[in-house]
């Protein structure tokens, strides 16, 4: 009986606690919508799976040198896996349509007011006693507002790494169901005639415009906001390896593996910040 004892006490079973069941849940529950719903699953599905593996009793995989608290230690809290995939997002942005009518930037710029109404709101719960957010962790829910996954994981990696989990989940499921929201609104706002314009690109962008793009944005950028620097420093030198045509195998594999791979170990890490204990 002793026996029996010691080995049920060994158990995942007897050391759970609710939170860690819960967590579960919403582990499996990440893991549906990214295989059955198609909700951004590269980073979904290893997100769920990451929140599984981080709550099961007694592993410790994600805690002191659990392999998922080495991936967050690394990879997060140095803030190197969300410039890895900025790096990686430049490599496959093109900005001719932008060169050629820069009147579209303000468009982008719109859509910055997410930001600051996620900000003023998550504030404003706080003032009605519904949360407790501290101004910081209210800037780190406010980058939700930008629809942008990696931003929203390196913000909160470094003003509310708390909430890193639940902000990476709410970005990701956000941006997920962009297409489920935008469709509604632009046939309110827009008639059946406007939505049939073809699109097309006003002028032919040369190489140079291209080149000296990123280079010009990051200095203008960062010499007015340092902080900025570093996810804009490593956007610009992904979209300058595409567009110099000189590294075509870098911008290859920053563009391919590199992002994969970095992708899979940044979803496992927030995953892991899942944790019901």
């Amino acid at each position: 009986m002793e026996q029996l004892n010691l080995l049920w006490s060994n158990t995942g079973l007897q050391q759970m606690v609710w939170g860690q069941g819960l967590m579960l849940i919403v582990g499996m529950l990440l893991v549906y919508l990214a295989i059955v719903k198609k909700f951004e699953p590269l980073l979904l599905l290893p997100i769920g799976f990451g929140a599984i593996l981080a709550n099961i009793p007694g592993a410790g995989i994600a805690e002191g040198n659990g392999i998922l608290h080495i991936f967050y230690m690394v990879g997060i809290e140095s803030g190197a896996f969300p410039l890895i995939i900025f790096m990686g997002v430049g490599a496959l942005t093109d900005f001719g349509p932008l060169l050629a009518n820069p009147k579209t930037l303000l468009l982008g710029a719109a859509a910055q007011f997410g930001i600051f109404a996620t900000l003023l709101g998550a504030i404003g719960l706080t003032a009605l006693g519904v949360f407790d957010f501290s101004l910081t962790d209210a800037a780190a829910i406010g980058i939700i507002g930008g629809a942008d996954g990696p931003t929203s994981i390196y913000v909160a990696s470094k003003l509310a790494p708390d909430l890193l989990g639940a902000i990476a989940v709410a970005s990701y499921s956000y941006m997920a169901l962009v297409p489920l929201i935008q469709p509604p609104i632009m046939r309110v706002l827009t008639t059946a005639k406007e939505r049939q314009i073809k699109m097309v690109q006003l002028r032919e962008v040369s190489q140079k415009e291209k080149i000296i793009f990123p280079i010009m944005l990051l200095i203008l950028v960062a010499l007015l906001l340092p902080d900025a620097a570093p996810l804009l420093g490593m956007f610009a030198f992904g979209n300058l390896m595409k567009e110099s045509g000189v590294v075509d195998r870098l911008s290859d594999t920053t563009q391919n593996a590199l992002i994969n791979i970095v992708t899979i170990f940044l979803g496992l890490a927030v995953g892991s910040k899942i944790d019901g204990r």
